[in-house]
Order: structure tokens, then sequence, then C-alpha cells
């Protein structure tokens, strides 16, 4: 009895055989300051321990040698198109491809966003995410945690109705069931149908975009009463709302009616500013799209010539909009809208932000507890301590001396589960 008494007294990472992480610097996102020489301590798919020094292995446990590398909590983009990728061809797709072809196409998609270190994105839109999603839960392909937005919800001609740009024969008049609102009662009805659909949250496209076939990129586009109802109804069924929006009137309109985050926001005024202040309200910038939209633009082709004078507009101006967002105080999840850029190039995204005056610790932090914060998982992701699910990756190098660390990731470990495992013996 004695014995025994002694064995089960011991911490439990002393007799449990355990998965041992030792880092060299952590980056635990719950300060701003980084740490040297811990252990962190895993059993199954959970941290039960981050503890000072090295601690040796027990008879059956693990041990990961990351003592050379950065350890930084599993990244998080809260803007992301898993279905889909940029190219010239992108506007015939919807013609052409069928929802298999989607779904193939969208098995590299998520893998190279895992391997980057991003093991939780939010997929704001796209015809197969909520089911990308239950595959990676299921195991039957690799890619990070999913929270799907399904189908993002337009009004009749808005930025995310399906039948922009199609011939009169074609267009129809898609409704609640495709994601196009008119007025309050389809609102109710939209929501309810992405609910049915297996959708996490519900995202809104508040304004005009800039790569819909229509001409204008930052009208608004829902009336308040609309958004209040998506919104009201979003949180009957335990869900938050994102709204796409450009313009500064869609903007107030959608932050008023109490959605959870503003996404892109590049032409917001002082105004929208101080509202989503008071508000609470997060701004997911995506700097990287605007960057990739100014750039693609540029070459003939690339995009119809109705998209093309609002790339060159709205892309550059996303850099100056997070500046004053950021100087003010508003509250900024990262996000990049990946699939509007390249997959697996979601880091890229720091170096944007730290080149608009943002700090790389702040940066990193909007990409692990701040985003976690947004989606309100806060206690199981988002930072390395004791209960968090186990999401922690390694990079060579210091991001806080130089971000672009971030774009090299040499070691993945997603729910205690290691994915990608580069680590070099020095």
């Amino acid at each position: 009895m004695n014995f025994l008494f002694l064995i089960f007294s011991l911490p439990s990472f002393l007799w449990c055989q355990v998965t041992i992480v030792h880092a060299g610097k952590l980056i635990c996102g719950t300060s701003k300051e980084i740490k040297h020489a811990y252990s962190i301590l895993i059993e199954k798919d959970r941290i039960i321990d981050v503890v000072e020094g090295y601690v040796d292995p027990g008879i059956g446990d693990k041990q990961i040698d990351l003592n050379n590398y950065t350890v930084i909590p599993g990244l998080m983009d809260m803007h992301v198109h898993l279905s889909g990728e940029s190219n010239p061809k992108k506007y015939m797709d919807r013609f052409t491809l069928n929802l298999d072809d989607y779904a193939y196409r969208s098995v590299s998609y998520a893998e190279k966003t895992l391997m980057a270190g991003f093991t939780t994105v939010r997929d704001l839109g796209g015809p197969i995410n909520t089911s990308l999603k239950k595959a990676i839960e299921n195991e039957q392909v690799l890619g990070p945690r999913i929270f799907s937005a399904g189908k993002a919800l337009a009004t009749t001609g808005g930025h995310a109705d399906p039948t922009n740009g199609m011939s009169f024969e074609l267009v129809g008049d898609p409704g609640p069931k495709q994601g196009v609102v008119n007025g309050v009662s389809d609102a109710r009805k939209a929501v309810r149908q992405q609910y049915k659909n297996g959708a996490d949250l519900i995202k809104i496209t508040a304004t005009g975009g800039v790569l819909s076939v229509a001409k204008n990129g930052e009208n608004p586009q829902f009336t308040e009463d609309e958004i209040k109802e998506v919104v009201k109804t979003a949180s009957d069924y335990g869900m938050h709302v994102a709204a796409h929006a450009h313009g500064a009137e869609g903007m107030k309109r959608a932050i008023l009616a109490g959605v959870r985050s503003i996404e892109h926001g590049t032409l917001m005024d002082e105004e929208t500013i101080n509202l989503m202040i008071e508000k609470g309200t997060y701004y997911v910038p995506t700097i990287s799209a605007g960057e990739f939209v100014a750039n693609k633009a540029k070459i003939e082709g690339y995009y119809p010539d109705v998209v093309r004078p609002k790339a060159k507009k709205i892309g550059p101006q996303l850099k100056t909009t997070f500046r004053k967002a950021y100087k003010a105080g508003v509250k900024i999840a990262f996000g990049t809208d990946s699939g509007v850029s390249y997959h697996g190039e979601n880091a890229k995204e720091f170096s944007y932000m730290v080149e608009a005056g943002m700090s790389p610790i702040e940066a990193i932090l909007s990409a692990t507890k701040t985003s976690s914060e947004l989606i309100e998982k806060q206690r199981d992701l988002g930072t390395i301590e004791k209960g968090k699910l186990a999401d922690i990756i390694a990079v060579e190098g210091d991001p806080l001396q130089k971000i672009e660390a971030l774009e090299n990731v040499v070691f993945v470990m997603k729910s205690g589960k290691i994915y990608k495992n580069l680590i070099t013996k020095k």
C-alpha cells in the first residue's frame, strides 16, 4: 500500500506516459516575454504542465528536443477560403468544376496551411468547407482545425451572390437557401439554413467586394435591420457573425448591429474606429489579400476588367488602415484571406503587420491569444499552458528579432499529434 501511495502521490508527469517537449525559447502567449529552457508536458491531446528547466523523460515517455528552436502556440488564421485559390481561370471554375473537384483541390490547400504552422482557421465561405472540416476531424485528410461559416450571406447582386456576372438566363432568383438575403425574414431563414448545413459561424458581405463581378467594391449592401436579424438569429443558435466590409457606412451598420468581427475594413474612418473600440468589435485586416490583388491587377487578363480598378484602388490601402486601427487600440485578430492569396503563405501577413507598425510579439499574439478570444475558444486554444490543447509549432531563429522566421516552420503539433518534424541536432 505504501508503494502505491507513493506512486500516486507523485506529480502526474512523473508516472504517466507523456510527451516532453524541450523548448530552447518559448513564446507561450500568456505574456509578451520570451522564456528560456522550458519543458512542455503533454498527455494525449492536452498540455498537463509547463515547467522551467528540462525535465528528464521517464520510462515509456517521449522526448522532443526543440532546445535549438523557438516554440510558439499553434498559429490561427481567422480568414481563409480553403475551397479554392487565386488563378486567372478562377472565374470560369464555377461553370466547369463540380463540388468533387473543389473538394479534391481543397485537400492540398488544407495540408499546406497546417504545414505552415496554422493549426486553427476560420473558413469564411466556400462550397465544401464544412465537409472539409468533418474530413479533417475524422482524420481522413490532413489540415487545420476548421471553424466553418459555410456559405457567406449576401443580398441580391451583393458580393457573395453566387450568380453575379452570369447571363440573364442563368442568374435566376437565388434566395436564403443559396445564401441570398432580401429582408428580415430572409435573414432569419438564411442563418438557420447555414446552421442546418453545419456552419459554426455566419459570415455576411456587408459591402461590395473587390473580386466579385460587380462594379462597386465598397457600397453598403445590407440594411441595419437585416444585419440585426442575422446577429440575433445567429446568437440564438450559438454562432457569431463576421462581416466582410470595405466601405465605412457598411461597417458602421454591421458594428451597430452587433457583429463580432470586421473583415478587411479597408476604408474605415475615425468614427468607425471609435465604434469598434466602443463595441469591442474585432478587426481582421487581411493585408496579404490587399497586397496580392494590387499586384495581380497589374497583369493584363488576370482579373476581369470590372475587377481590376477595384483591386488597384482598395488593395494598397489596407496597410494604412491597419496602422490607424492599431494605433487607436482596436482589437486585432490575425487573418490573411488565403485563397485570394496563395495557401501556405499565410505567415507573410506577419511581415506586413510589422511593416505597418505592430511589434513582432503583438503580431504573434494576434495569431494566438487574440484569435482564440475572437472565436471564444480561449479555454482550449491560443496559449501554451496547463490544460490547453497541445497545439505547438517551432521555428528556427527568434521571430521577435526577425519576424520572417515564422515563414519557415520546422515542427507542427496539433492536439498532441506531430504532423511535421524537420528538426535537426546541433
